[in-house]
């Protein structure tokens, strides 16, 4: 499966890996994903989704069901 947040879409950067002696070689900056199971309260069911950190700080700022809305409005989920 692909590393990218199911709520925010954020995915695999990729930059340069430099060296003291300034040589550049190809890395991967990788989105800090974690498997959490949210229960939405609206639909009365339990949901598994893969998540960046700070997509877990979102949801608890602002709730799971209106991170969900905003991340289907941005196009991230459909269902």
């Amino acid at each position: 499966m692909a590393r990218v947040c199911d709520l925010t879409g954020k995915r695999t950067q990729v930059g340069n890996r430099v060296s003291h002696a300034n040589n550049k070689t190809k890395r991967k900056f990788y989105p800090n994903l974690q498997k959490k199971r949210f229960f939405i309260p609206e639909e009365d069911a339990w949901v598994t989704l893969k998540v960046s950190t700070s997509a877990l700080r979102n949801i608890t700022k602002n709730g799971i069901s209106a991170v969900l809305k905003k991340a289907k409005e941005d196009g991230y989920i459909v269902y």
